[in-house]
C-alpha cells in the first residue's frame, strides 16, 4: 500500500465490460433478469439497452482497491449507490472508469475509507461509493463495523 492520507489517489482503472461479461456473470450469480440479455425486454421497461448487473459494476471497481490494498480480505466493506444504468452495447464495448482517493484514515482502527469516484461516458454511474480498508496489521474479525463518517 502507499502513503496513507486524506485525498491520495490510490488507484485508478478502466473496466471495460461486453455482453459477455454480462452472459458469464449472470451464470456465477444466478442474475437472469432479462434486462441484462433482451434488448427489446429492456426498452419494454424505458432503458435504452441492455445494462450491466449493479453488483457487477459495483464489484468490478473493487477490484483496483483490492489490488492496492494487497488482499481482497483487508476490504472490510463496501457500499455504493447505483445512479445511473450502464447499457452495454450488443456489439463492442463500455468502458468504467474508477478513481479511488483516501476520504478519511482511522489510525486507532488501523482503517481507510476509500472514496470512489465512479464513471461511464463521462456520467456518475455511483453515488456515495467507498470502501472501508484495513490498513495495518490488525485482524479484519477486530473490526467493530462502525462506521467512518458520512462525507464522501
Amino acid at each position: 500500500m502507499t502513503a496513507n492520507h486524506k485525498g491520495t489517489q490510490v488507484a485508478s482503472a478502466t473496466i471495460t465490460l461486453t455482453r459477455d461479461s454480462l452472459v458469464r456473470y449472470a451464470a456465477a450469480s444466478g442474475d437472469f433478469n432479462p434486462i441484462h440479455y433482451n434488448d427489446e425486454f429492456a426498452r419494454s421497461v424505458g432503458l435504452e439497452s441492455v445494462i450491466a448487473h449493479g453488483m457487477l459494476t459495483m464489484g468490478s471497481v473493487l477490484a483496483p482497491v483490492s489490488d492496492w490494498a494487497g488482499d481482497p480480505g483487508r476490504i472490510l466493506r463496501a457500499e455504493a449507490r447505483f445512479t445511473k444504468p450502464v447499457p452495454v452495447p450488443a456489439l463492442g464495448s463500455v468502458d468504467v472508469e474508477v478513481v479511488a482517493v483516501i476520504g478519511a484514515v482511522d489510525e486507532a482502527k488501523q482503517e481507510a475509507r476509500i472514496d470512489l469516484t465512479v464513471t461511464s461516458g463521462g456520467a456518475r454511474v455511483l453515488g456515495k461509493s467507498r470502501a472501508v480498508v484495513r490498513i495495518g496489521e490488525t485482524n479484519p474479525a477486530d473490526s467493530s463495523g462502525a462506521s467512518m463518517g458520512d462525507a464522501a
